[in-house]
């Protein structure tokens, strides 16, 4: 069954070879997102015990929300959600979540997918270049649905417990939204496939 999945996958490739990229990418990139919906409430639980959810993590400074206090590009304020942004201890939950799912991520597009056969260390560069840039503006992005978010399942709706772990799911699927339109078109340039010479190539095994 598995050769039979993977000859029809090849002949496909073979007619559409861009398609079939994007559709690998999709497929591994919903991978690595439920990978991080499953690990970030359990880092969440984890710091969640500790003095970390209880320390202020709000930085960069950037303009003002619409009720005029201040706007920040990370803003962990301290205390448990929704009354409180998490502090250190959800930041840390969801960086490391997003930690992990992007390095299982990296090596999965590089082979399966774009099959790269350039330099591990220059893609990996930018990659990281990528990876900051794009957790940037999706920390930016998160200022204004996040708070909303917890408070509509944890309060308005009375799920409690529920609607954290509702919320979480969320947050994670709309961070990993943002990344999966983002980082398409830069795992085009990154992870390029160089013609190989003919003497390079691994000579057919004869019978």
């Amino acid at each position: 069954m598995f050769t039979k999945i993977r000859t029809m996958w090849g002949r496909f490739s073979e007619r559409h070879p861009e398609l079939s990229k994007f559709l690998m990418f999709f497929i591994l990139s919903n991978g690595v997102t439920v990978l991080q919906i499953v690990v970030m409430p359990l880092f969440r639980a984890i710091f969640a015990r500790t003095s970390l959810i209880d320390t202020n993590f709000q930085v960069w400074p950037l303009g003002s929300n619409v009720d005029g206090s201040q706007y920040y590009i990370f803003d962990y304020a301290a205390g448990p959600l929704p009354d409180g942004g998490g502090g250190l201890a959800y930041f840390l939950a969801v960086q490391l979540a997003i930690g992990i799912a992007q390095v299982i991520n990296f090596f999965a597009q590089r082979n399966i997918t774009f099959k790269s056969n350039t330099s591990v260390w220059r893609a990996a560069f930018w990659y990281l270049v990528a990876y900051v840039v794009i957790t940037l503006v999706a920390a930016a992005a998160q200022g204004f649905y996040k708070a909303p978010i917890y408070g509509f399942l944890i309060d308005t709706l009375g799920w409690g417990q529920t609607g954290e772990t509702a919320a979480d799911v969320i947050t994670m699927i709309i961070n990993a939204a943002i990344s999966f339109w983002v980082f398409y078109p830069i795992f085009k340039v990154i992870f390029r496939q160089e013609p190989v010479a003919a003497e390079e190539l691994p000579a057919k095994q004869t019978v």
